[in-house]
């Protein structure tokens, strides 16, 4: 005889069953009925009390007939045990003072085996046998068919008990899950999950699980919504932050922690280094096991590497405070690969031959910049390289320990490691070097001194190192340096926004272009990434705001970006601040570099060298250059064959520390030296300046204006040299503002004639002529020939527009005799142009020919290949036949480099 109470309830006997294949039921039709057998089952072979029969059956007032109702009830259950079980079913329900007793087996009843199993998986997860604990938990959540007794009356005995056990079944839930992320099962429970977390909607721990499900398979952005989800509904209902637990795992997916991905465990698929270094048999044993039939003979699988987890800290609990769900935090373990990992094809590949090539003893390490993904690159290669390391790869991370000193975890990874590295097979008899059988990543390295003295006992073991600066000191060291993203990397980027990031295969490419959202092209996560400088940790922290906030679009975050005072705030999602992570490099400089640090912000973006820092650093070019060294010892400046630049995310991070730590007259007087140092180089070589060039003097121009130095501005400004931003109208707004400061007429006269040539440019002719009328008088005003000159040129322009062929040339022929004069080049083009365009509308092609080759001329002399181009593309346009046609093709003139007039009806071209 059995029973059935998690659902409806069942009682089922001894008969044969019905044709239909089912057992038949003799559970008692009758509610009153059900609700007594119904509580002594919940509390079998106890004597349940009439009394709490009584208040079950009636909970709110019992009638005064109660006890003697409750005797026929118990005579009817009777001859119901007894048609399910004649032998002994009649038997089993006994009076027995207070009250009555059910005496069942053990395996009778579904909720005591339920319980039973429950008990038992627990204990197996506790000593991490995810295999077994998975088993039982599954065995134990199949005996439920619904909610306790659903088909009966509650009273206070059932309600108490129904809660109880649909907790244990939460319980039992989240141990399986649990178990079976332990087991690599993540893509199978993705699904049951989500529905998990939209049943359980506060439930922190299946949120958390979910979170790790959706990371392990490359999902990156959809885990951090899950945990966006979570945090809403909490705030919303209760008011409250998710846990710390939940809060830890959201910051270690943005950062991309290689360990969280990490699966495997007794009953799961065994790297070769389960028991490598243990010295017993059982482990080498163990290997032999996990080795047999797998290619290689390596017995690995990514995310399955090391030993098994003994101690299975992490999942000691139910709670999600044990750390990650399905991950084990036993020291030693290496971390599986970054299922988001995405790029460094090249760094990848050159960091895989020199451990490959290392010998034993030897040391690669991986350096770079802060948030620049060190740790993923080297546990990338760890994975890549199984095959080359028989006994198995270990990770150890040193900064858990204190200073530079070893972490607490340290000593049993270096118990296992010794006798693979130190062992009789590291050092055979005939003395011939034996090649590295284990690889050791050490994580988080400061200084040389915390690997130094371990290197004498790892003679068989290759040490891949990770740090932010090259460890020196340490014999045959060989490196990769580590920067931001490639630029042609950007595209591949599109995954780390549509959670289907990874290198691997079928997880990156047109299926992740097709999947992405509103926006989400290949151009705008372009122009996010570059405006992250391309690092890594940025990026992803960009992805994450984008998941966390599903009402921004990709042009929302990357308008928010584009604002560089506000751009390090917006890249903080979490705990996860890349502020925060610059800033412990920056802290970890001595004053001296930092000081040198915040001044080099005041230099343009892109790229400087040792004249330009000694400007900013007041130095000598010499002294500069050392000081450059040593802050791309630290990470804090990049360098290369072509110079020296801050990266993007360090420089904002500059500028903010010198506008917070530095007096406002230090900042001052570095501008100016900076200012007078470009100002000064610009005019060395007028008429060669590149448009990173051009934009780094507007930007210079702007701190010169904010700083009050007003000369300055003009000058930097006057050293465009005609080169015109997209904010021009701004940039000489600014700096004729700043020449009427410093009461600098001629000043005034080229800013405005400057503003005159954007407004004609833009078809304004009414501002276009105030503004070359009011540079006109103003260069008269002070004398400056050369300018009313060049402003007698623009006013002849605008003639020539209207058709005024005769005012054009009263207006040129004295600008062109004043521009004549030596030193005035620039005036002296800019008038020939002119007087050619006057020539080809109303003189004939011969005398244009002979204008534009003045123009050839002078553009040579200037050294403008920008100017000759355009003189030799007129002359050659004048040399070919005309086009048949009377479309506005056939009208167009080229009348300034890349700007073309379409001449109206009846107007000579």
């Amino acid at each position: 005889m059995r029973f059935g109470i998690l659902g409806p309830l069942e009682v089922t006997g001894a008969a044969a069953p019905t044709d239909g294949g089912r057992e038949p039921s003799y559970a008692p039709q009758a509610a009153k009925l059900r609700v007594v057998l119904g509580t002594l089952l919940i509390r079998a072979n106890e004597v349940v009390s009439v009394e709490s029969l009584i208040d079950e059956l009636w909970p709110d007032a019992p009638p005064r007939t109660a006890t003697t109702t409750l005797q026929v009830y118990v005579s009817h259950l009777r001859k119901t045990l007894q048609s399910a079980d004649p032998d002994n079913g009649r038997e089993a329900l006994v009076t027995r003072r207070p009250g009555y007793l059910l005496r069942v087996g053990a395996d009778a009843v579904d909720a005591l085996a339920f319980e039973d199993l429950s008990r038992r998986g627990h204990q197996a997860l506790q000593a991490s046998d995810f295999a077994a604990a998975a088993d039982l938990h599954r065995r134990a959540l199949a005996l439920w068919r619904g909610p306790l007794l659903s088909d009966t009356p509650h009273g206070p005995v059932l309600e108490g008990a129904a809660v109880r056990l649909a907790e244990a079944r939460t319980s039992a839930l989240d141990e399986r899950i649990r178990a079976e992320l332990h087991l690599g099962l993540h893509r199978e429970l993705v699904a049951e999950l989500q529905e998990l977390v939209a049943e359980h909607r506060m439930h922190e721990e299946f949120h958390t699980h979910l979170m790790v499900a959706l990371y392990r398979c490359g999902r990156q952005a959809e885990a951090l919504r899950v945990f966006t989800t979570l945090r809403q509904t909490l705030v919303e209902e209760l008011g409250i932050e998710p846990g710390p637990a939940s809060t830890r795992l959201q910051r270690r997916i943005l950062e991309g922690d290689p360990a969280l991905t990490r699966a495997g465990g007794r009953g799961a698929v065994r790297g070769a280094g389960a028991g490598a270094g243990t010295g017993t048999t059982a482990g080498k044993t163990a290997a032999t096991a996990a080795t047999a039939g797998t290619p290689g003979g390596t017995g690995r699988s990514p995310g399955h590497d090391g030993p098994p987890a003994a101690a299975a800290a992490a999942v000691a609990g139910t709670g999600a405070g044990a750390g990650a769900p399905g991950w084990s935090a036993e020291p030693g373990a290496l971390p599986a690969a970054d299922p988001c990992f995405t790029g460094r094809t090249e760094e990848l590949d050159r960091l895989e031959r020199m451990v490959r090539s290392a010998p034993a003893g030897g040391c690669v390490a991986v350096t770079g910049m802060p948030g620049a993904g060190k740790t993923a690159l080297a546990v990338e290669a760890a994975h890549r390289v199984a095959d080359a390391f028989p006994d198995g790869r270990l990770y150890l991370d040193l900064r858990d320990g204190a200073g530079t000193g070893l972490p607490s975890g340290a000593g049993s990874v270096l118990e296992r490691l010794l006798p693979a590295s130190a062992g009789p097979g590291a050092a055979p008899a005939d003395g011939a070097p034996q090649a590295p059988r284990v690889l050791l990543v050490l994580d988080g390295v400061g200084s040389e001194t915390q690997v130094r003295p371990l290197l004498p006992a790892l003679r068989g073991a290759v040490v891949l190192l990770v740090a932010r600066r090259v460890p020196a000191g340490l014999p045959g060291l060989r490196s990769v340096l580590l920067g931001p993203w490639r630029p042609d990397e950007a595209q591949r980027l599109v995954g780390l926004f549509t959670g289907r990031a990874g290198t691997r295969p079928g997880t990156l490419g047109a299926a992740a272009a097709l999947d992405a959202g509103p926006g989400l092209g290949p151009d705008t996560v372009a122009e996010v990434a570059e405006l992250c400088g391309r690092l890594p940790l940025a990026v992803r922290t960009a992805a994450a705001q984008l998941a966390a906030r599903p009402h921004w679009t990709a042009a929302v975050l990357a308008d928010r970006l584009r604002d560089e005072g506000g751009r390090l705030d917006v890249l903080r999602t979490g705990d996860v601040d890349v502020r925060a992570r610059l800033l412990d490099a920056y802290a970890a400089c001595p004053e001296p570099q930092r000081r040198a640090f915040r001044l080099l912000s005041l230099l343009p973006p892109g790229r400087f060298g040792a004249r330009q820092a000694a400007a900013a650093l007041d130095l000598t070019e010499a002294r500069a250059s050392a000081a450059l060294e040593s802050l791309a010892d630290e990470r804090l400046v990049a360098v290369d064959r072509d110079g020296c630049h801050l990266p993007e995310l360090l420089r904002l991070l500059a500028v903010e520390r010198l506008a917070l730590e530095d007096p406002p007259e230090v900042v001052r007087a570095a501008a100016e030296r900076v200012c007078r140092a470009y100002a000064a180089a610009a005019a060395a070589q007028p008429g060669r300046m590149s448009d990173s060039g051009a934009r780094g003097l507007v930007r210079l121009a702007r701190t010169a204006y904010g700083a009050g130095l007003w000369a300055l501005a003009v000058r930097l400004t006057d050293a465009l040299g005609g080169w015109l931003p997209d904010d021009g109208e701004a940039v000489y707004a600014l700096a004729l503002d700043a020449a009427r400061r410093c009461a600098d007429r001629s000043a005034q006269a080229r800013m405005r004639r400057s503003l005159g040539e954007l407004a004609w440019q833009y078809r304004r002719v009414e501002r276009a002529h105030e503004l070359f009328s009011g540079a006109l008088e103003l260069a008269r005003e002070a004398g400056d020939e050369e300018e009313a000159a060049r402003a007698q040129v623009g006013l002849a322009e605008l003639r020539l527009d209207a058709g005024e062929w005769a005012a054009a040339a009263a207006l040129l022929e004295p600008a062109l005799a004043a521009l004549s004069a030596p030193g005035r080049t620039r005036g002296r083009y800019e008038a020939s142009r002119a007087r050619a365009l006057l020539a080809l509308a109303h003189e004939g092609p011969e005398s244009a020919r002979a204008w534009f080759g003045e123009c050839l001329e002078l553009a040579g002399a200037l050294r403008d290949q920008r100017l000759e181009v355009y003189a030799l593309r007129s002359l050659r346009a004048l040399s070919l036949p005309p086009e048949g046609g009377s479309g506005p093709a056939a009208r167009a003139v080229e009348i300034r480099p890349g700007l073309w007039r379409i001449h109206p009806a009846g107007v000579p071209t």
